[in-house]
């Protein structure tokens, strides 16, 4: 009877892609197949000269390797779907597309890390939305690298204000020793994994890898959902 249920409500009103608005068919979720086929994928590991999300941390941070999914603009599906993830309660979004990368980057050196770390969110905030974007990311890796993620291996001492209208000088300072590790011994030697929603100015995780490339023998990695153009 449930199920005879769920297709009757779905018949009345069937889910919408998030992407554009159109009903979904049986066998797609959150995204129909146009959306994910027009997705604006960036292809960032694939071109080290020219990497767009690794170039935010040339100069800034040494011996890290940087990528992000797709390219984020302003009204587009991409920022659509980040809303959604982030204050729509649809946590699934950023597992399945986190899933999704892993996939892609299955072979590179991205998958061959010990453990993922997700930008944390300070408790306050976590609290008010109920869970952590970039923790949905994260899931999504580890379940297509069988890897942990570590939660508790980097935490967000300081609640910060919004960066939206920040410039990146205030950015930075804004989030200046924000992030604490509380188990640093837990990391030494080992290649670590950062990951968040969207890279803008690259200023939270630059703030996140300061306290991480303090400990011994800790390789760092960064990758991202989203690359703000």
């Amino acid at each position: 009877m449930r199920q005879v249920f769920h297709d009757f409500i779905s018949l009345l009103f069937p889910p919408t892609c998030i992407g554009c608005g159109m009903p979904l068919y049986a066998n797609e979720e959150y995204l129909c197949t146009f959306c994910w086929y027009k997705l604006p994928v960036t292809n960032c590991h694939l071109h080290p000269e020219q990497n767009e999300a690794a170039k935010h941390f040339w100069g800034r941070l040494q011996d890290v390797q940087a990528a992000s999914y797709l390219y984020f603009n302003p009204k587009s599906s991409v920022e659509r779907i980040l809303y959604e993830l982030k204050y729509n309660n649809k946590p699934e979004i950023g597992i399945l597309l986190g899933k999704k990368y892993g996939e892609i980057l299955q072979n590179t050196d991205f998958a061959r890390i010990d453990a993922i770390l997700p930008v944390p969110l300070h408790s306050k905030k976590k609290r008010k939305r109920g869970y952590n974007q970039s923790s949905c990311i994260a899931q999504g890796l580890a379940h297509a690298w069988n890897v942990p993620v570590m939660e508790d291996c980097l935490i967000r001492t300081k609640h910060t204000t919004s960066q939206t209208r920040k410039n990146r000088i205030e950015r930075y300072e804004n989030m200046k020793e924000a992030f604490t590790i509380p188990y640093p011994l837990q990391l030494e030697h080992k290649h670590v994994l950062l990951v968040d929603d969207v890279l803008t100015t690259g200023a939270t995780i630059e703030a996140c890898a300061a306290p991480l490339l303090k400990i011994e023998g800790l390789r760092l990695s960064i990758l991202t959902l989203a690359l703000a153009k």
